[in-house]
């Protein structure tokens, strides 16, 4: 089988004639004497398109028959198909590709790192290094990687034995055998590859690194290239614009507005916090006067939609600070907040209570005899279900 995109990635267009075709499902598994469809390989997603009246859904590379196309629909042995390739998509995996050899290699070079895995997912791409690096690190290797974008050098496609591939200055050993495909960045990267690339690096675009973390002891670099990276700005520039729009700084100034915002809102939850343990001292008489008997002890149920999960806390402890009392608070949300606590003279299990509750409506929670807490459900499911259980 000639695989067409092994020496021309940009060719979208090419006829050839099926070899074999056999059921899958409700799919069936097609293979052609020539391809251009690229299969899953190397962390690069396939290819799309048609062939002839088919649409393409996978492709996969099989030991034994090489590109074996997943189609819609049943060909013909023997018939001569025209294959077209979704250059979109293809284009789009083009520039993701290349933009991660040059951006390894630009880690390579710059901190003398090198990349352990690459993944091209449909919005990002993902490396992952060997050592964790720096803001700094990130920055330089990102930097060279665009200078050599932007230099427009060539990209080649080279082959070789084992023997040959093993005195080229190859940025990673590859562990094939046989003929090697080479990737030739031109003055930048030399490595085995499988996938397609552009032809020259100014077609990348750009490269951007949207993000990175800390991965098995080393670091996750997130990163877009091309109409990606253009996509990514559009968005960010949308959530930017909208942020300024709201609240009324420059973007420059989106930093410091916000870092006041946290510190309002802690202040603003301060006051609220202690302005509601307030109102549950005071409230908690007034519940208990009103308390259901209900032989062994009294049972105050309640709902205070908006509290706080501690405020809800100290509600129901004050109200069990009276004697013979039990108290289930709860509030909104979904889940939503429970808290059970019993006087100190009440035969009761709060946290028993809790759990019951809370397993019932898909929740968890748990605690002590005397006070318990959890979520689940909503506030009157957890009042029915409360009015069921304490007594």
């Amino acid at each position: 089988m000639t695989r067409l995109y092994y020496t021309d990635a940009l060719q979208t267009a090419f006829s050839a004639t099926v070899t074999q075709v056999e059921p899958a499902g409700d799919r069936w598994h097609v293979v052609l004497d020539t391809t251009a469809f690229m299969p899953t390989s190397g962390g690069q997603p396939h290819d799309t398109g048609t062939l002839g009246p088919a649409s393409v859904v996978d492709v996969i590379d099989d030991d034994a028959r090489g590109v074996v196309h997943v189609v819609d629909r049943a060909l013909t042995v023997g018939e001569t198909v025209r294959g077209e390739i979704a250059w979109p998509r293809r284009f789009d995996h083009m520039q993701q590709h290349t933009g991660q050899h040059i951006l390894s290699a630009a880690f390579d070079r710059t901190c003398g790192v090198r990349t352990e895995s690459f993944h091209l997912g449909n919005t990002s791409c993902t490396i992952d290094l060997a050592r964790e690096v720096s803001g700094a690190e990130i920055a330089a290797a990102e930097q060279a990687a665009n200078a050599v974008v932007w230099e427009d050098r060539p990209v080649t496609v080279r082959f070789a034995d084992e023997a040959e591939a093993a005195r080229l200055p190859l940025r990673k050993e590859s562990l094939r055998t046989g003929i090697l495909r080479l990737i030739d960045v031109t003055d930048f990267d030399l490595s085995a590859c499988g996938g397609t690339h552009v032809p020259s690096t100014g077609m990348v675009g750009i490269i951007a690194v949207a993000g990175w973390e800390r991965f098995k002891g080393g670091s996750r670099i997130e990163f877009v290239c091309g109409g990606r990276a253009l996509a990514s700005h559009r968005q960010l520039r949308d959530c930017v614009t909208a942020l300024v729009r709201q609240t009324t700084v420059a973007r420059h100034e989106l930093g410091g507005a916000f870092e006041r915002l946290q510190v309002d809102n802690r202040a603003a939850h301060k006051t609220i916090r202690a302005l509601q343990e307030e109102l549950a001292a005071s409230m908690a008489g007034t519940l208990v006067a009103s308390a259901e008997d209900v032989g062994s002890f009294r049972r105050v149920i309640v709902s205070q939609p908006g509290w706080d999960p501690g405020a809800l806390k100290v509600l129901a402890s004050a109200i069990a600070a009276h004697p013979g009392v039990v108290s289930v608070v709860t509030g909104s949300g979904t889940p939503a907040p429970l808290v059970v606590a019993c006087a100190a003279d009440v035969a009761f299990d709060a946290g028993a209570c809790v759990k019951q509750i809370t397993s019932a409506l898909g929740g968890r929670g748990g605690g002590r005899p005397e006070l318990a807490q959890g979520a689940a459900g909503d506030a009157a499911e957890i009042m029915t279900l409360a009015r069921e259980s304490v007594r």
